[in-house]
């Protein structure tokens, strides 16, 4: 039956036209050809083409991070690090979870269902963060689980064990690593580094089946040493929080400086910030001690009157009318804030320790405007630091072309004048480096830099001497240390407003002095901002905090003490202790 059938069909053929028999075969060799010059032009032809399809669903390049440099202290204490952490992320449409998966998965993340499911429902994406830097044992929790489409990368998160204390100084970074504030944002391209990468293969679930070997390592970044002490930054953060609590303070800043070499051994800020939990609900992050300027009130005065005595203007001795207290210009009336009206004169010396404001503004008009301009502007008032601190100010200090009387006189008080807490306590390394200025730095320095000579060795010596004096029997009393002799000037000024007024009910206390006298080795400025219980005086808010810290950084640089009769330090809240406004 079979063979019948065969027999038949090939009849049948053999049976056709030879014109449909040769369509047949063209047909065959038509299609065949079509199929030939398919296979060249692909593997030819198209084969660029065709290949980056598949590597686009297969080839992978991944990131290899680079671990980012500490920060330390001086000393090497660590005041920023970097600590592997794992970001989880999904491919949604590969994802197959449970019910029970889903609420274990949104309580290790701590997420909330609906994020989840925005997050897994979302079928658009290839690539989608669950959540990043979550801690090691979580990371081992959520693995366990072992969900489809769910997947690991490695990361670095940075702690800073300080936190709020250096906060505002060292700064901090966002989640990809790149430092958004202070040291962080600063030397960010130092600290980075730079990424690694390698080329991989997944498949269609996302998972790595192979590697390439084609690897390009991570260079680390470069660790970087602060000029900070850590333990003066503690002392000093602590006491500056003392006095804006006891105070009832808006804010404050205190800075602690090597006087020879210009380091920062601290700066603190109130109020501050975590910079651990900053995402959870962070504070102001500026570093006001160098982002935000003020007039500084009778701690310019020491500048006015060296300024006249190294031009030979003036002595130590000399008399200086201060007409009980009271002087016109024109329209407008300088006053000492504590005024003795039976006291037509003042010595020089006096001018410094009572901070007379109308002996200083007589001293002041005594030069030319030229004069007094060049003085501050050689101890850096209204030119930024070395500092490098990002978001730095410069101050304001008016060319003297456009100084009337009143301006020189007011200027010589502190008054129509701004500056940074940082560019007050650089300017006061003239007095303790006989005449020579320093340069401020917040790295670890170790040499001593070249300064610039701003008055003579004899200049600077008389103004510590007067500055003594500010202390023991001016207006300074509280920023005494027992067995060290200490030198500085207080301040207070009256912060102007939004309208360019001053207001009177807002007051900025300061103080900046060094120890020791004999020697001096230490500069502390504070400044207290709208202090709102108790004095407003810069002798009664800011000293303190001075005589408080610097007493225990005389022990811990076991710093010789300089006198043998102890002084009797005064109480904080002495009320005697006044300034001028």
């Amino acid at each position: 039956m079979s063979l019948f059938i065969n027999n038949k069909v090939e009849k049948t053929f053999f049976e056709l036209s030879g014109i449909r028999r040769r369509l047949i075969l063209l047909l065959f060799l038509a299609g065949f050809l079509t199929l030939i010059f398919r296979a060249f032009y692909l593997q030819s032809l198209d084969k660029k083409f065709l290949q980056s399809k598949g590597n686009a669903t297969s080839t992978r390049v991944i990131s290899l991070y680079a671990d980012r440099g500490k920060i330390t202290d001086r000393n090497g204490d660590i005041l920023a690090i970097s600590s592997p952490v794992e970001s989880v992320w999904v491919n949604p449409p590969n994802v197959k979870i449970t019910k029970d998966q889903k609420l274990e998965l949104e309580n290790i993340l701590k997420l909330s269902a609906n994020e989840v499911d925005q997050k897994l429902l979302n079928n658009k994406k290839e690539f989608i963060y669950l959540k990043r830097q979550i801690s090691p044992e979580d990371a081992r929790r959520l693995q366990a689980l072992k969900i489809p489409g769910i997947f690991f990368q490695k990361e670095f998160k940075r702690f800073y064990p300080a936190a709020d204390i250096t906060a505002n100084l060292v700064g901090f970074t966002n989640l990809d690593n790149i430092g958004q504030e202070g040291i962080e944002l600063s030397q960010n391209k130092f600290l980075s580094g730079k990424l690694g990468s390698k080329k991989v293969i997944k498949d269609r679930a996302g998972k790595i089946v192979d590697d390439l070997q084609e690897v390009k390592l991570p260079q680390d970044g470069h660790d970087i040493k602060l000029s900070i002490d850590a333990r003066i930054q503690y002392l000093t953060y602590r006491e500056l929080a003392k006095s804006i609590e006891i105070h009832k303070a808006k804010a404050g800043s205190a800075i602690v400086l090597d006087a020879k070499t210009g380091e920062v051994l601290a700066m603190a800020n109130l109020p501050s910030y975590n910079p651990n939990n900053f995402r959870e609900g962070g504070g102001p992050t500026r570093n006001r001690a160098v982002t935000d300027v003020f007039e500084p009130g009778s701690t310019i005065k020491p500048f006015t009157v060296s300024s006249a005595l190294d031009a030979g203007i003036l002595n130590p001795s000399s008399l200086v009318e201060i007409s009980s207290g009271l002087m016109k210009i024109g329209s407008a009336t300088i006053h000492d804030a504590h005024a003795d009206g039976s006291k037509p004169f003042m010595t020089v010396s006096e001018v410094i320790a009572k901070s007379s404001n109308v002996g200083a503004a007589r001293i002041g008009l005594m030069q030319t405007p030229k004069s007094l301009w060049s003085t501050l502007n050689k101890v850096g008032f209204g030119i930024q630091t070395s500092a490098g601190f990002p978001g730095e100010a410069s101050g304001r200090l008016r060319d003297y072309k456009n100084w009337g009387k009143v301006d020189q006189a007011t200027i010589s008080f502190g008054h129509g004048i701004n500056l940074t807490l940082l560019q007050l306590a650089q300017s006061y390394t003239v007095f303790a480096n006989d005449g020579e200025m320093k340069p401020v730095t917040l790295f670890k320095k170790d040499e001593i830099p070249m300064g610039t000579k701003v008055f003579t060795k004899q200049t600077a010596r008389t103004m510590v001497e007067m500055m003594e004096q500010v202390v023991e029997e001016g207006t300074g009393g509280n920023a005494k240390i027992i067995g060290y002799r200490v030198a500085g000037k207080t301040g207070t000024a009256e912060k102007i407003g939004a309208n360019g007024d001053y207001e009177k009910n807002k007051n900025i206390g300061s103080f900046v002095g060094l120890a020791p006298v004999s020697n001096p080795r230490i500069i502390m400025a504070v400044m207290i901002d709208e202090p709102s219980i108790g004095s407003h005086y810069g002798g009664a808010v800011a000293a303190p905090v001075f005589s408080s810290v610097m007493a225990d950084v005389m022990k811990i640089l076991k710093i010789p003490q300089d006198i043998k009769t102890q002084n009797k330090v005064l109480p904080q809240d002495n009320k005697n202790i006044k300034e001028t406004i």
